[in-house]
């Protein structure tokens, strides 16, 4: 059954994040970190987001939020990159991070726009 999630999770990680960013992570693996990556892909991705209680976009734009929350900028990156590929708009993003100046404090919401503004550029968008 672990195995069926871990592939339900490695589906769903792929789809966010892309694949690419996915296959580095856990080909860059060693010894010491795959364990967290099997962990994350299993339970974050295919027991968390595999749920249907919430749309992607929506567990898109909460993770956005917690993660500016807890100034964790590359994990920012990653997901501003999910969140448009689950559909959110630059506009939809925008809204969350002013939701974050607010409720978390406006140097997290900086630092979360200066990170999106970045993404944006890559993506050229």
């Amino acid at each position: 059954m672990e195995k069926e999630v871990f592939e339900k999770g490695l589906k769903i990680r792929r789809e966010v994040l892309g694949a690419e960013y996915v296959d580095n992570a856990l080909k860059t693996a060693d010894d010491f970190n795959r364990p967290l990556q099997e962990f994350v892909t299993t339970y974050c991705w295919g027991e968390c987001w595999g749920r249907p209680g919430l749309d992607r976009k929506t567990r898109s734009m909460l993770n956005l939020a917690m993660i500016s929350a807890l100034n964790r900028p590359h994990e920012i990156k990653a997901h501003v990159k999910g969140a448009i590929n689950n559909g959110l708009t630059k506009s939809d993003i925008q809204e969350v991070f002013l939701q974050v100046a607010i409720y978390v404090g406006v140097p997290a919401a900086v630092d979360s726009f200066r990170i999106a503004k970045e993404v944006f550029q890559e993506m050229g968008i």
